[in-house]
């Protein structure tokens, strides 16, 4: 059936008002060769016949539903509380654009302020924004933040190659056309030690991650302090779910913490929609990008929530403007905070726990097999590397095929010098069985 909304009376008023005959006339300014292309279109179907053919397409893709998943670099498979979904769905929340008007919108207000409350007591910052498109866009608005800071007169970014590469790349795109002259990433190894060396008086910002992209859970502190010294910006990205267990990032001198909300509470939805957390000190609020919700009272005393700033914004400076940031992930921020509000603190800590210790039983099976070596030295979360004694490729090839596994990222698409590594994940979801699976797995694959 065939949703048409005007008549044609009302299609001829609307011709006749831009002074157009008939609609083939809107596309005269499309040369006619390309105009109307033959599409190659299947016959039509019917409804159930569609959804059919839709339900067939999405059997054929992998999930971790039916699969056991140790694929992890960036995106998780954690657990989520259905009433993380329920409360999404309500049709309060459930809209296309997060609306701010005060006065029909204290539901929504109030979610995003309960949202960024959480976020500063999990990262240790002053004040967060509402939040951003996902991780590497969050890095991005740090390092803009910081050439604001400095008023444009720094011009250096360094960021660590331990940064996840897909953000390390998302602010190259961003900076491009500023002049800014971004180092420090062009070895796989360079460390905390490595970094500072690097830093002088035209450096801006130093990005690092936390855990970094292999895993490690690195001290920052020496870092923050060669940073500061010179008059820079310390970014920390950071898994947040990790936070349960770790010391935050204000307590090691972070100025700017960002990094990806997916773990918390959002499933991997083969990419998003993600959340960017971006979270600052308050001496920075007003050159953040994004907007923040604060809490007051209104005439009559009673506790209310308002839109209280949206720096930076296009409609505030206009063409002056340095960041496209114009909304936030409403929907996700909600339910980032759903879940953390589910699970407090004692909860996320075990979630925590739960990821550390099943990484590390993991870790010390693989370690004990013939032909494969775990590459990290440093302690780590619940990613670590594997060397392999074959191509990564050929390793998960077996896993998927004979044990219906998703294997680890192949580090050596970004990374040549890590060739045959692969970055295992581990989490909650994952349980002994699946470990002992994949130890065997893996075993096997060596001499396949």
């Amino acid at each position: 059936m065939a949703y048409i909304p005007h008549t044609d009376e009302e299609r001829r008023a609307m011709l006749a008002a831009i002074g157009v005959g008939r609609l083939d006339d809107l596309y005269d300014a499309v040369p006619a060769d390309v105009r109307f292309p033959d599409l190659d279109l299947p016959e039509p179907l019917s409804e159930l016949e569609v959804m059919q053919e839709l339900q067939m397409l999405a059997e054929a893709n992998l999930d971790t539903r039916h699969f056991a998943c140790f694929l992890g670099a960036g995106a998780y498979n954690h657990f989520i509380p259905a009433a993380v979904d329920q409360i999404l769905r309500r049709g309060e929340f459930y809209t296309a654009y997060t609306p701010y008007q005060p006065e029909i919108s204290q539901g929504t207000l109030q979610a995003i302020f309960e949202y960024q409350s959480l976020l500063c007591n999990l990262t240790g910052m002053d004040v967060s924004n509402a939040s951003h498109y996902d991780g590497a866009t969050a890095l991005a608005e740090a390092v803009i933040l910081a050439l604001n800071h400095h008023r444009g007169k720094r011009r250096k970014v360094i960021l660590s190659p331990a940064v996840h590469p897909h953000s390390r790349q998302v602010v190259r795109t961003y900076s491009q056309g500023m002049g800014l002259t971004i180092l420090g990433d062009e070895a796989c190894c360079n460390g905390p030690a490595d970094l500072a060396r690097l830093i002088d008086a035209d450096t801006a910002l130093v990005a690092v991650q936390y855990p970094d992209f292999f895993g490690h859970i690195v001290d920052f502190r020496e870092l923050a302090d060669a940073a500061h010294a010179a008059g820079a910006l310390l970014c920390v990205a950071v898994n947040p779910l990790t936070l349960g267990l770790l010391q935050p990032p204000a307590a090691f001198g972070a100025d700017v913490v960002v990094g990806e909300g997916q773990p918390l509470g959002i499933p991997p939805s083969f990419g998003g929609p993600y959340l960017g957390i971006f979270t600052t000190k308050n001496e920075f609020v007003r050159k953040m990008a994004g907007r923040l919700v604060g809490e007051t009272v209104d005439s009559r005393g009673q506790r209310g929530y308002v839109l209280t700033l949206t720096p930076r914004e296009q409609h505030i400076r206009r063409e002056k403007a340095t960041s496209n940031i114009c909304t936030n992930q409403g929907l996700m921020a909600l339910a980032s905070a759903v879940y953390l509000s589910l699970m407090g603190k004692a909860g996320l800590r075990r979630v925590a726990e739960l990821c550390y210790h099943k990484a590390h039983y993991a870790a010390e099976a693989i370690a004990r097999l013939d032909g494969y070596r775990i590459w990290n030295e440093a302690p780590f979360f619940h990613e670590f590397v594997v060397a392999c004694p074959r191509p990564v490729a050929e390793i998960n090839d077996h896993l998927l095929t004979e044990y219906d596994i998703l294997g680890g990222y192949d580090l050596g698409s970004s990374y040549p010098e890590l060739r045959d590594h692969m970055l295992i994940a581990v989490t909650e979801m994952n349980s002994r069985e699946q470990i002992d699976d994949l130890v065997q797995a893996l075993e096997e694959a060596a001499h396949a």
